[in-house]
């Protein structure tokens, strides 16, 4: 099937979201693709991984690229339940009925963060467990239906508690994040210290927001359409073939596994799963000692790389009008025009241009035509 024009056009700003964290936090591309993935299918990723990995920045940035209300919290042993979801409401307490105060707090939040997660106690585990399951919070009687899109945890190590299992397995996809290489650590410095430049000259690093919640739902929605059945023979192979190493996969992870596949498939704008779409299942682990058992029987049964870019040799057609949907978002009024909106756009116009010009040099027509969309919106400057 031919996946409607606005599909296409949120796929492809997730697509630039990508790109753009990307070139803001060294060595997390694996990390940003999983941010993206977990927020099309509505899954929960789990990060692991000592301090001063970019973990908080990156969830930061990713929730104001996609127009989120965020939540974010640093757990300890001493997190009170009222921390996360709120005080008690004392004028409905007097009149006999127990709720609490949600507002701008996690049970309203679409895309929450929470440090050290495994360190809340009991109560506040317990009350997530149905916030990330069902997507419900029972606030007094009432049972409220929770915004929640994803649900992003970070810890310095998985827990070894076996009554914090069933919250573990929640997160159903997992990333280890480890600090950037020595091959890495020039870029490292140069990205950070224009990025503190900037900070230092009072301009704000944030992304303009381009894609909104509504859009995010609107896309997962689309995942029921996806053609599973071409990859569900290797996919039980390849779970049962796990099992019988000792690898542990809950029914829940092997279900919703699913989703993940056709949520890689989606993003490539495909709408028929193929072996490509399986590498979200290298991220399927529970224990750390199972990982690279789990990369490798994965990787054995991809038949392409998946870092390929998913459009190669798009037309000029095709390029230029990704082009005027950017600058249709700007003028559309969808989104306030900042400042920061308009440099976002720029530099969304001046990368397709360089992809226009190196894949097209001769497409004199088009580059014209692209020249003027950013001489439009560079007029946009206050």
């Amino acid at each position: 099937m031919a996946w409607p024009a606005q599909t296409i056009a949120t796929i492809r700003r997730l697509d630039t979201i990508q790109r753009e964290l990307g070139d803001r936090y060294v060595d997390r591309e694996e990390a940003i693709r999983l941010l993206v993935l977990a927020a099309v299918c509505r899954e929960h990723v789990l990060l692991i991984g000592p301090p001063g990995t970019a973990k908080t920045g990156l969830m930061d940035h990713f929730s104001q690229a996609i127009s989120a209300r965020p939540f974010r919290y640093l757990l300890t042993r001493f997190t009170e339940p009222s921390e996360l979801f709120g005080p008690l409401d004392i004028e409905q307490f007097q009149a006999g009925n127990y709720r609490i105060k949600t507002e701008n707090m996690l049970p309203e939040a679409d895309i929450a963060f929470l440090d050290e997660v495994f360190q809340g106690s009991s109560a506040i585990l317990n009350t997530l467990l149905t916030l990330l399951n069902e997507r419900q919070f029972h606030n007094g009687a009432e049972i409220r239906q929770a915004p929640l899109i994803s649900f992003y945890g970070a810890t310095a190590a998985p827990p070894e508690d076996p009554a914090l299992l069933p919250f573990s397995d929640r997160f159903l996809l997992r990333l280890e994040i480890a600090r950037v290489g020595e091959d890495r650590l020039a870029d490292l410095l140069d990205t950070g210290w224009e990025q503190e430049r900037a900070v230092l000259a009072g301009r704000s690093p944030a992304p303009a927001p381009t894609v909104t919640p509504a859009q995010l739902r609107e896309l997962a929605a689309q995942l029921r359409h996806v053609e599973l059945k071409p990859v569900m023979p290797v996919y039980q192979q390849l779970v049962r073939e796990l099992r019988a190493q000792g690898v542990v996969l809950s029914d829940r992870r092997v279900v919703r596994g699913l989703k993940a596949v056709a949520a890689a498939c989606l993003l490539r704008e495909g709408d028929i799963a193929s072996s490509v779409d399986l590498w979200p299942l290298r991220h399927f682990w529970t224990e750390p000692e199972d990982a690279q058992l789990i990369q490798q029987a994965v990787a054995d049964r991809i038949a392409d790389d998946p870092s390929v870019p998913r459009r190669p040799g798009r037309t000029p057609a095709e390029i230029l009008a990704e082009a005027q949907f950017e600058t249709d978002q700007l003028n559309g009024g969808r989104f306030a025009t900042t400042e920061g909106l308009i440099t976002a756009t720029l530099q969304a116009l001046g990368r397709l241009r360089r992809e226009l010009y190196t894949s097209h040099p001769n497409a004199t027509g088009e580059l014209g035509d692209l020249d003027q969309l950013v001489e439009q919106v560079d007029a946009k400057y206050p």
